[in-house]
């Protein structure tokens, strides 16, 4: 390895710690409530060393928020190769469910809290990519059932039927995420409830 490889590691590895401080921080206590100072405290790097990775707390919310949206697109292209839609559709589904469960704060940063910036137009650089935005494969996903004609001759919005299995898997993960630890609801294993969600949404849309 020579040393410009080594320093562009160790680059990376700062920013990787400074950006997963940051995440935790975000999700538990807010974007506004945290300062950079904050953040540095809790990776162990001083102030200027977080300026000299990111000119400002924006640019770090941004990075973080690209860097989560792309792992989750990368998880569904594991399940890219699978030939039938609805079955592709099913797989969709529990990996969307599974990136939640084990990333939780990456999920409560991404769809639990409000947007805390506006839009900017680096924001839109990977929108409509399937191998990069996680929507636009769902959507893919969505528009190859239909056109296979595996689904309900009446559902011919795809991004109606991409939102409504959204919405399904997204019950599930939030309500995990936000409830689990309440002893008020017996609960079920969450993989037996988003197989259960996942298959009664696919019964609902596919043609008889």
């Amino acid at each position: 390895m020579t040393p410009t490889d080594r320093r562009a590691r160790e680059r990376a590895e700062t920013q990787r710690k400074i950006l997963d401080a940051a995440r935790r921080l975000f999700a538990v206590e807010g974007y506004e409530a945290v300062t950079m100072r904050r953040i540095a405290d809790a990776c162990e790097y001083t102030p200027a060393a977080l300026y000299n990775h990111f000119p400002d707390k924006a640019a770090l919310l941004r990075q973080l928020c690209r860097l989560d949206f792309l792992a989750l697109a990368e998880r569904f292209s594991q399940v890219a190769a699978i030939t039938d839609p609805l079955d592709r559709l099913a797989a969709t589904g529990m990996e969307y469910v599974r990136f939640g469960l084990e990333h939780p704060n990456h999920y409560r940063m991404m769809f639990l809290a409000p947007p805390p910036l506006p839009k900017a137009a680096s924001d839109f650089q990977d929108q409509g990519d399937p191998y990069r935005d996680g929507y636009a494969f769902l959507r893919q996903v969505c528009s190859e059932a239909i056109a296979a004609g595996a689904l309900r001759h009446e559902l011919k919005d795809a991004e109606l039927v991409a939102q409504t299995m959204w919405a399904g898997v997204h019950g599930v993960v939030a309500l995990t995420l936000t409830m689990a630890d309440d002893d008020w609801v017996p609960w079920r294993p969450v993989e037996q409830r988003a197989e259960t969600i996942i298959a009664t949404l696919l019964r609902g849309i596919a043609a008889p």
